[in-house]
C-alpha cells in the first residue's frame, strides 16, 4: 500500500494580480521563524470581497502560521499588510478583529467549563442597565439566533465539556460567524462534522458570499475544493507554490504542487486471508448508550467501523479500551475476557488512537521522545529504573521508521503538525508492543502526503499479524482500504458489509435507514 512516487517538474509560480480591483486584503511577502524551523518564507496572499479563496498544503507547509499570522496570534518577522489598498499593522488579535478578520482554527480555542453563550461572546458579553452586571437573558438569545443560523439543535446552557466533537466544532463555527467579519478564516470546520451538518454550514458560506463575506478555506478534501472554491493557493515547506483556478487544474495536479511529487489517492492494499480472532464483542452495552454490539476483528485484517456522526461508532471504540463502563456482555481478546480500564488494555495489547489527538492521545507539553515513551513504560523498562539513553535511543528508532518530521527527540510534540503528531500516537503503542489497534479518525485534519503514510503504516502493522479496527466518517477510506465493515445507527451494529459488498452506496443507505 506504498504511494506511487515519481518526480515531475517543479510546478511554476503564478504571480497573484487576477483583475478583480483592489483587494480587500493583500499579504506580502510574510516570513515566520520558530526554533529549528522556518515556517514561512516571503509568502504573499491576496483576498477578495465575496469570493471563497482554498489554502492547500500538507501539514506542515505553513498554511496554520499564515493564518495565525492573519489574525494577529503570531507577529510575522518580515512583510506588510494591506487592507482595501491602505498599509495597516496586524500585531494583535484586537487589530485582526478591528479589520473585521475572524478564524475557525483546527484545533477548538473553546472553554469547555463555559457554557455555549459564553463562548459564542466570550469577550464580548452584553452589559446589563445595571453597572457591573451582564444582560444574560440577551446573552442567551442572541446565542440561540446563531444556533438556529447554522442548525445547531444545543441548548446555549449546555456546558462545552459535555459536547462531542462535531458539536464544538459547530459552537467554533456559530462563534466565528457572530462576529459579523468581513473576512472569515476556516481551517478545517468540515473534519469532524456530518453530512449534513456539513451541507449546512456550505449554505451558510454562500449566504456570507452573496453579503460580500471573504471566505480563506483550509481543506485537505479535494471534493470541497473544487466544488466550493473561486482560487486556490499552494503553500509547500513555508513557500508559496503557485496559485490555480478549480476549473483548470485537477486534483493530481494540485496534489503534485503540495507534495512535490505524485501520490496515489486511491491507498490500494494487498488483501490477504485473515488469521485467528483477536478481537470479539459479544452483546455489548455501555452507560454510553450502545447497545447489543457485536463484532469480530481476526489477525491481519483492517475492519472498518462507520456510520453518521453520533452513530456510536467511538463509544464503542472507548468501550473496548475500558474508557467507559460496559453495563453488560463480553469483551474478548486473544481469546481472554478482558475486564479492567485503559491501563489493563495497554498491558494486554490493545491500543487506541482516538479521534482528538491532542487531548486524548498526547502529552503537547512533553517531548516527542516522552510521548512515545510512556505507553511502552513497563516493556522498555521492566525493571522499573528509567533509562533516559534507552528512552532516547527507543525514539529515535521510532521517529526513523515513521519518518517522523522534527528537529530532534527533544522537541515539544505540540510543535509538530497534525500529521506528525499522529505518527507519534501510533508511535508510543508500536513501544508498547501492541497487537490490535484501534484507529479513530485516524487520518483527521490529515493532508493527502500523510494519509498515504498513515494508511501504509497501518498496512504494514495487518501485514504483520496485527488486527485493526478503523473508525472513519470518509467512506471513501472504508471502502479502499478494509477488508470489511460494520455498519453503525442509532448506537447498534444494523449490518456487515462484505469485501464485495463494500460501496459508500451501501455505507450511507445501512446508515440512514432500514433496508
Amino acid at each position: 500500500m506504498r504511494a506511487a512516487v515519481k518526480s515531475p517538474p517543479a510546478p511554476e509560480v503564478v504571480e497573484e494580480k487576477p483583475d478583480l480591483g483592489t483587494p480587500l486584503l493583500e499579504l506580502k511577502g510574510i516570513s515566520k521563524q520558530f526554533p529549528g524551523v522556518k515556517a514561512l518564507d516571503d509568502v504573499s496572499f491576496a483576498i477578495w470581497p465575496g469570493e471563497v479563496h482554498m489554502l492547500l498544503g500538507e501539514n506542515g507547509a505553513g498554511k496554520s502560521s499564515l493564518m495565525k499570522c492573519l489574525c494577529g496570534a503570531y507577529q510575522a518577522d518580515t512583510g506588510a499588510y494591506f487592507h482595501m489598498g491602505e498599509k495597516v499593522e496586524i500585531r494583535t488579535p484586537t487589530d485582526a478583529k478591528k479589520l473585521g478578520i475572524a478564524v475557525i482554527f483546527q484545533e477548538f480555542s473553546l472553554v469547555p467549563y463555559l457554557d455555549v453563550a459564553q463562548n459564542i461572546f466570550l469577550g464580548r458579553e452584553f452589559k446589563s442597565k445595571i453597572p457591573g452586571l451582564l444582560d444574560r437573558r440577551r446573552l442567551y438569545a442572541e446565542a440561540q439566533k446563531v444556533l438556529d443560523r447554522i442548525g445547531l439543535e444545543v441548548d446555549p446552557r449546555t456546558k462545552v465539556h459535555t459536547l462531542g466533537v462535531a458539536q464544538q466544532q459547530m459552537v467554533e463555527i456559530a462563534k466565528a460567524l457572530s462576529q459579523d467579519a468581513s473576512i472569515l478564516v476556516m481551517d478545517e470546520p468540515t473534519a469532524a462534522l456530518s453530512d449534513r451538518e456539513t451541507e449546512r454550514l456550505f449554505a451558510v458560506m454562500r449566504q456570507l458570499q452573496a453579503k460580500g463575506t471573504a471566505i480563506v478555506y483550509i481543506s485537505h478534501r479535494m471534493a470541497e475544493v473544487f466544488a466550493l472554491g473561486d482560487r486556490i493557493t499552494v503553500l509547500r515547506d513555508g513557500k508559496n507554490v503557485g496559485h490555480a483556478v478549480p476549473g483548470e487544474t485537477s486534483p493530481d495536479q494540485l496534489v503534485r504542487m503540495m507534495v512535490g511529487r505524485t501520490v496515489d489517492m486511491s491507498y490500494p492494499r494487498n488483501f490477504r486471508a485473515p488469521g485467528d480472532v483477536v478481537l470479539e464483542l459479544k452483546d455489548i452495552s455501555a452507560t454510553t448508550g450502545i447497545a447489543d454490539i457485536n463484532l469480530v476483528v481476526r489477525a491481519g485484517e483492517i475492519v472498518g467501523l462507520c456510520g453518521l456522526v453520533g452513530s456510536g461508532r467511538t463509544e464503542v471504540a472507548r468501550a473496548v479500551f475500558g474508557a467507559d463502563a460496559i453495563t453488560s456482555g463480553e469483551v474478548r481478546v486473544f481469546g481472554r475476557i478482558k475486564q479492567g480500564g485503559p491501563d489493563v488494555a495497554a498491558t494486554e495489547g490493545i491500543a487506541l488512537i482516538p479521534e482528538s489527538r491532542k487531548t486524548e492521545g498526547l502529552a503537547l507539553i512533553r517531548t516527542v521522545s516522552d510521548n512515545l515513551a510512556v505507553a511502552g513504560l513497563p516493556k522498555l523498562f521492566p525493571n522499573h529504573l528509567f533509562s533516559p539513553g534507552r528512552a532516547r535511543r527507543s525514539a529515535e528508532a521510532l521517529i526513523k521508521r515513521l519518518r517522523i518530521a522534527t528537529p530532534s527527540p527533544n522537541q515539544s510534540v505540540g510543535l509538530l503538525s497534525g500529521g506528525n503528531q499522529q505518527k507519534v500516537v501510533i508511535g508510543k503503542w508500536l513501544a508498547a508492543g501492541a497487537r490490535l489497534f484501534i484507529f479513530d479518525e485516524p487520518t483527521r485534519g490529515i493532508d493527502v502526503g500523510a494519509k498515504s503514510e498513515i494508511f501504509a503504516l497501518i498496512d504494514q502493522l495487518v501485514a504483520e499479524g496485527a488486527a485493526v479496527l478503523m473508525i472513519s466518517s470518509e467512506q471513501a477510506e472504508i471502502v479502499h482500504v478494509c477488508d470489511r465493515a460494520y455498519v453503525m445507527r442509532g448506537r447498534r451494529i444494523v449490518g456487515e458489509l462484505s469485501r464485495s459488498e463494500l460501496s459508500e452506496e451501501n455505507i450511507v443507505r445501512m446508515g440512514m435507514h432500514d433496508e
